[in-house]
C-alpha cells in the first residue's frame, strides 16, 4: 500500500466532505451543534461528460480543476477532506469469520494477506484492503469465531482519487465506500430496527443504483445496478420525443404513486384477480 492511503473505513474526523459523481462535484461543510450537526456550507458544480464514468475518475486534471473552482466560489479554506468511492465492480465488501483466538497482529496478517485474496474478483496485489473487527459468535461446530468486515477496492481507483485531490491541493483524511457513508448518515433511522431485522437501503445515483442490506448497522449484502437517474431521464426523453440531456430536471416534476398495502405487504394493485366462475 502507498503511504497516503489511510483505509477504506472511516475514522473519526471533522472538516469537509467532497463528493465526486459523474454529474456533479458537491462540497459540504458541517459543524457540531449540540448532539447534532449543522450544514454550514453546500456548494456544487456540474461535471462534463467523460470526466467521471462507471465509478472511476477518467480525467483527473479536469476533475481537480472543477474541485478548485467550487472551493473558490464557496470561499471555503480546505486542506483536508473526506470523500467516498461509489460501489461497483471495483469494490468489495464481505463479512468473513476468523478464529477468535487470534491477537490483533495475527488477525491483520490473516485478513489482509490470506483471507482477502479468497473474496476478491481481482488479484490481491491490485487491491487496497481494509477491515473492521465486529462481534464474536459460535459457529455450528461450537467453535468461537469473530466476524470481520472486509472492504477492498482496486488500487487504480484509490490512486485516481488520491491523485485528483493532490492536484486540487487537498489531502484526503477519509477515503471509504459510499454505502458506509450513507449508513452513518441515517444511523439514527436504522436504530429503530432490532438486531434481528434487516433494512434495505436503495441509493439511486446518476449512472447506477446501489442496494445494501443492513442488519444491526452492518452491511450484509450489496449490489450495484447500472441503472440511475440518467437512464431513467433518457428513457423518459425518448418517450416524450425530447432531445437527450444530462440534466435530470425533468424527473423533479415526477411523482411516484403510493399504493396501499395489504396485511402481508403486497400492493393492492398486485393482488391476483379472482377467477370468475359460472353458476
Amino acid at each position: 500500500m502507498f503511504s497516503s492511503f489511510k483505509g477504506l473505513l472511516s475514522k473519526k474526523t471533522k472538516g469537509i466532505g467532497i463528493e465526486l459523481t459523474p454529474e456533479r462535484v458537491n462540497i459540504a461543510r458541517l459543524r457540531k451543534k449540540g448532539q447534532a450537526f449543522q450544514l454550514v456550507t453546500l456548494a456544487s458544480a456540474e461535471v462534463p461528460e467523460g470526466v467521471f464514468q462507471e465509478g472511476q475518475i477518467v480525467d483527473s486534471a479536469t476533475m481537480a480543476e472543477i474541485i478548485q473552482s467550487v472551493i473558490a466560489e464557496s470561499k471555503v479554506k480546505i486542506k483536508n477532506a473526506a470523500t467516498a468511492i461509489p460501489g461497483g465492480r471495483d469494490t468489495v465488501t464481505r463479512i468473513i469469520p476468523v478464529p477468535a483466538e487470534l491477537d490483533d497482529r495475527e488477525l491483520r496478517e490473516m485478513v489482509l494477506n490470506q483471507e482477502a485474496g479468497l473474496y476478491l474478483p481481482f488479484p490481491r496485489e491490485e487491491a487496497d484492503v481494509d477491515y473492521q473487527k465486529l462481534g464474536f459468535f459460535v459457529d455450528e461446530d461450537g467453535i468461537e469465531k469473530v466476524q470481520v468486515l472486509l472492504v477492498a477496492t482496486r488500487k487504480e481507483v484509490t490512486n485516481s482519487y488520491i491523485s485528483t485531490f493532490q492536484q486540487a491541493g487537498i489531502a484526503i483524511n477519509v477515503l471509504e465506500i459510499s454505502s458506509f457513508s450513507l449508513i452513518r448518515t441515517i444511523r439514527e433511522q436504522l436504530r429503530q430496527f432490532t438486531p434481528q431485522e434487516a433494512a434495505a437501503i436503495v441509493d439511486i445515483e446518476f449512472e447506477s443504483t446501489e442496494i445494501s442490506i443492513v442488519v444491526d448497522g452492518v452491511p450484509q449484502f450489496s449490489r450495484t445496478v447500472p441503472i440511475g437517474t440518467f437512464q431513467i431521464q433518457s428513457a423518459l426523453s425518448r418517450a416524450m420525443n425530447l432531445p437527450p440531456s444530462r440534466n435530470t430536471d425533468l424527473l423533479q416534476g415526477m411523482t411516484v404513486p403510493v399504493m396501499p398495502m395489504d396485511s402481508v405487504g403486497m400492493p393492492k394493485w398486485a393482488e391476483p384477480i379472482p377467477e370468475r366462475r359460472q353458476c
